[in-house]
């Protein structure tokens, strides 16, 4: 199989072997990776179809399977770019939509299947904001297949306690998925442009910073990823360490990478906008740039957020955001 290396924002499922990998791991495949630019924070169409090529005609080997799809996704996979090379060496097409099922849905990101893909699969508790669970959406021509892999080969039962929970949120999606899409990508725009302006190395700037939910920040003036989550998060901001595409190549590992991720999906269901990415900047820009104290930011981040207590792009509700119910 082809997927993204690790780095370059692809999911450890893909890994090879000695990753352990479920790819390589679990399931006995030969993982090879898609050429990445870095510059473009995107897979490479032009070295992608060389290699699929070399693979097919040199050495007799072309891949069955090849995944687009990430865990650090801010832009569209070239899925229509490539879907004829990959194909007409017989590959199948998966599309990993598990970050941006939302997006999709909302009309926002892109649309893999009719742009070539033969299988997406993704969350139902990502940027599509219901219970945990998986979701495979495909062609008819693969439903028996597809089917017998899924029962008894992967699942053994389906778990009616998420049902309902699923049913809202995708009735949720219909009402409100195109403004809530729309909303989130700007927010995220907005996001990245505040911090570039405060002096954050936010990858992808020459395209906007990002398409999608996800910003990707070179940490590595201010310190390690792993350092910069935990001050951020003693401020009551919450985000990832994340590994950058060129960090293995000047020894960073997962651990301590020279990344750090932002995920805009749930600011904005929370009812926040462009503005108020300015300010969420500033607290940033205070922790990680200016070295105060986070306790201090803290009170301020705290203050800030009681300005938020309701989920937006839902149907109505008494409850705030959060609110533990008791059962009596």
């Amino acid at each position: 199989m082809l997927s993204l290396a690790i780095p370059n924002g692809g999911h450890i499922s893909y890994g090879k072997m000695k990753l352990g990998g479920t790819a390589g791991a679990v399931r006995g495949l030969v993982v090879e990776y898609l050429p990445f630019n870095y510059e473009e924070m995107n897979i490479d169409v032009d070295e992608t179809k060389k290699k699929i090529e070399k693979m097919a005609k040199e050495e007799k080997n072309p891949p069955k399977l090849v995944v687009f799809g990430a865990s650090v996704f801010p832009f569209p996979h070239p899925v229509k770019e490539l879907a004829e090379v990959i194909h007409d060496v017989g590959g199948i097409i998966c599309y990993d939509a598990a970050h941006v099922l939302g997006l999709i849905a909302g009309g926002k990101f892109q649309d893999p299947l009719r742009e070539g893909a033969d299988i997406m699969t993704g969350s139902t508790h990502k940027t599509l904001f219901g219970p945990q669970g998986g979701i495979v959406l495909s062609w008819n021509k693969y439903a028996d297949r597809i089917k017998r892999a899924t029962f008894p080969g992967n699942v053994s039962n389906h778990h009616l306690h998420h049902l309902a929970g699923k049913a809202v949120a995708f009735a949720e999606m219909l009402a409100f998925g195109k403004e809530y899409a729309e909303q989130v990508v700007r927010n995220a725009k907005a996001l990245g442009q505040a911090l570039y302006e405060r002096g954050f190395n936010v990858l992808g700037e020459k395209k906007g910073f990002t398409e999608s939910h996800v910003l990707i920040i070179d940490i590595t003036k201010y310190g390690d990823g792993k350092t910069i989550e935990k001050k951020l998060e003693q401020a009551n901001i919450i985000l990832n360490r994340n590994l950058l595409p060129y960090d293995l190549k000047f020894g960073r590992h997962f651990e301590a990478p020279g990344g750090i991720r932002c995920g805009l999906s749930e600011c904005t269901r929370l009812g926040m906008k462009e503005s108020d990415m300015i300010q969420i900047a500033e607290f940033m820009e205070r922790i990680v740039i200016k070295n105060e104290n986070p306790e201090k930011v803290k009170k301020d981040v705290i203050e800030f957020r009681k300005n938020f207590r309701k989920v937006h792009y839902a149907f109505d509700s008494t409850r705030d955001a959060y609110e533990y119910l008791r059962i009596r």
